[in-house]
């Protein structure tokens, strides 16, 4: 039922329509024309687990801690009965008592109240989050399909510019090259089907290719991770992301450049066990701050956040690139 159904159910049947108002599934209000909460439907008070004494008789926006309280909405609700205006799918993205950083769409509508005739609000709120969180996830793998094509290109170019030439024969040169183009094949493939086991060999994986004669590149013998197919598929193209920004622009793109991974297990106070794993650039061309956030920089805070469930630490030192990947352990 939309939110136009139940305004002629009301306007015509009010017993009726309030049975039906307790059954829906979307959190319900109707306020006076103050914008005080006169009534709540259950799944108001199950979707915010609050109760009806923190909710009836309070002007909405002073419900929860004023996560409702802003001003661009509150203007729209305003115009709402005196202009008899509607309002459709007004998002509303906050950190709600007890629930969490939620995303909200919010609907509202004028009506005449069938008993004494004085003009109330039906406001509809309707939990998007996962829809969002789906459709921003969408949009971030189509982006880092065109991203990939483009950072696959340019590591050819890299990998070619970077094999060495002098006093070598066209043989050895077109071996040496192949062999690293055959590598970033596979490791590709690796971070695109998540069939790594551990954490080790996935690093391994990802950045055989950047080995030999491009920086100096330490790889850490650090404990052997588990990973799920999902969490193997995330951090793959993670690193794929730090390698080719190094080799473009980083420690990779000159012989004097060195870059170390590293990780260790720890204990987060957030989501308890994790593995921190460190990438830490030195020697390359001088680093500043992004004027701009990148595809690469949103990408891997995405993945790192929505798909891992941690967080992701970006440093630009002058000296060098240093990111800190906190994974929870599943």
């Amino acid at each position: 039922m939309d939110l136009d159904e139940l305004y002629r159910l009301l306007r015509g049947s009010h017993v009726q329509a309030i049975g039906i108002v307790n059954t829906l599934r979307d959190p319900l209000l109707v306020l006076d024309g103050d914008l005080t909460v006169i009534s709540a439907n259950p799944a108001f008070y199950r979707t915010f687990q609050t109760s009806g004494d923190d909710t009836i008789g309070v002007p909405f926006p002073d419900l929860g801690n004023g996560q409702w309280n802003i001003p661009e909405l509150r203007g729209l609700l305003e115009d709402v009965i005196p202009k008899s205006a509607a309002i459709i799918d007004h998002e509303v993205r906050a950190d709600f008592p007890r629930v969490g950083l939620r995303t909200m769409l919010v609907s509202a509508q004028r009506l005449q109240h069938p008993e004494h005739g004085r003009r109330i609000l039906l406001l509809s709120i309707v939990d998007a989050t996962e829809r969002r969180r789906v459709e921003e996830e969408k949009d971030i793998l189509i982006g880092e399909l065109d991203h990939r094509i483009k950072n696959l290109m340019a590591v050819t170019r890299a990998l070619a510019a970077h094999t060495a030439v002098s006093g070598r024969s066209a043989e050895a040169y077109r071996d040496d090259f192949l062999g690293r183009f055959e590598a970033l094949g596979r490791s590709l493939e690796v971070s695109r089907t998540g069939a790594s086991g551990t954490l080790r060999d996935l690093v391994g994986a990802v950045m055989a290719p950047y080995r030999g004669g491009m920086g100096r590149l330490s790889l850490a013998a650090g404990p052997g991770v588990a990973l799920l197919p999902k969490q193997a598929m995330s951090l793959g193209m993670i690193l794929h992301e730090l390698a080719t920004n190094a080799l473009k622009y980083g420690a990779l793109s000159v012989p004097e450049g060195r870059l170390s991974i590293d990780w260790s297990e720890v204990a987060d106070d957030k989501n308890g066990p994790a593995t921190l794993l460190c990438w830490e650039e030195e020697g390359g061309p001088r680093v500043s701050p992004p004027r701009q956030t990148g595809f690469g920089t949103r990408m891997i805070r995405f993945a790192t956040e929505y798909d891992l469930g941690g967080r992701a630490e970006l440093d630009y030192r002058p000296e060098g690139l240093r990111v800190k990947l906190t994974i929870p352990h599943r």
